[in-house]
């Protein structure tokens, strides 16, 4: 079981560090007062969490889900003439100027039953006999979603958007940015079968998208994520309640000719 894989001050060094909040994953630890959290209550805002991104120009452009309820971010403040702003009030400005901000709440298809998993790309702690997985991914949140993309065509996705997807334009993580990981690595989602025979529930192919050879490369397709454990930590905050259980899958990369593959995967619900 990997719920308890992370200590207090990696996962909130990493969070204050990258600001990366559309993540999920399997850490129990204790809330830090003095982070500046924000939380949003009964807005629209695009839940990126689950998204694909297609990269150009260095821009990570994610296909996020449209929302509406309470959701966390870091308060992501800026001064203004008449005041400082925080994240909730900025996405509430873009009701009526065709924008959204992406901001964190659980998919609920992750809990342990449903279609979808969180898949840890490893670090050195849970590598097992393979090698840690070079960090390639989306980090979300704070990032501007625009309404205009709303049942659009979108480089890099092969169908129109849904009427409830949504555009959002957020960084590229890598191994060069502090924090983008941490010993027991960094997650992804990717789909889950909880009807399949166990061994089999998880899926193989998402593992690769822990191995983008050059994530920042334009055409680039990359998932959203972030360090390991910190989906509890946020939905605790949110909440007021230990997350719930999640559907877990841990993949296994190795390394041949200075090249990194990440291809298998073990199922860790519990």
């Amino acid at each position: 079981m990997i719920r308890k894989w992370l200590g207090t001050a990696a996962i909130v060094a990493a969070i204050q560090i990258t600001a990366a909040l559309p993540l999920f994953g399997s850490s129990a630890f204790a809330f830090d007062p003095n982070t500046p959290f924000v939380i949003c209550d009964h807005q629209r805002y695009a839940l990126c969490a689950e998204a694909d991104c297609f990269v150009y120009d260095g821009v990570a452009y994610c296909k996020c889900e449209v929302k509406r309820g309470d959701s966390i971010s870091l308060q992501l403040s800026y001064s203004t003439p008449a005041g400082d702003r925080n994240v909730c009030q900025v996405n509430r400005q873009g009701v009526a100027n065709g924008y959204m901000v992406s901001t964190y709440s659980l998919p609920s298809d992750a809990v342990k039953g449903g279609n979808a998993a969180a898949y840890t790309c490893p670090g050195t702690d849970n590598q097992g006999s393979g090698v840690p997985a070079p960090v390639a991914y989306g980090q979300c949140d704070g990032g501007i979603c625009f309404t205009s993309s709303r049942g659009q065509r979108f480089p890099g996705f092969d169908a129109h958007l849904r009427a409830r997807e949504v555009m959002c334009s957020c960084p590229v993580t890598t191994n060069a940015d502090a924090g983008s990981s941490d010993s027991l690595g960094y997650q992804i989602f990717g789909p889950y079968n909880p009807s399949a025979p166990v061994g089999s529930r998880c899926d193989a192919n998402t593992c690769a998208s822990c191995a983008v050879a050059n994530p920042t490369a334009n055409g680039a397709a990359i998932k959203v994520g972030a360090p390991t454990g910190a989906g509890d930590f946020l939905t605790a905050k949110l909440t007021g309640a230990p997350a719930p259980a999640l559907n877990e899958c841990l993949c296994s990369c190795t390394t041949t000719n200075n090249v990194t593959t990440c291809t298998s995967v073990t199922d860790m619900t519990q």
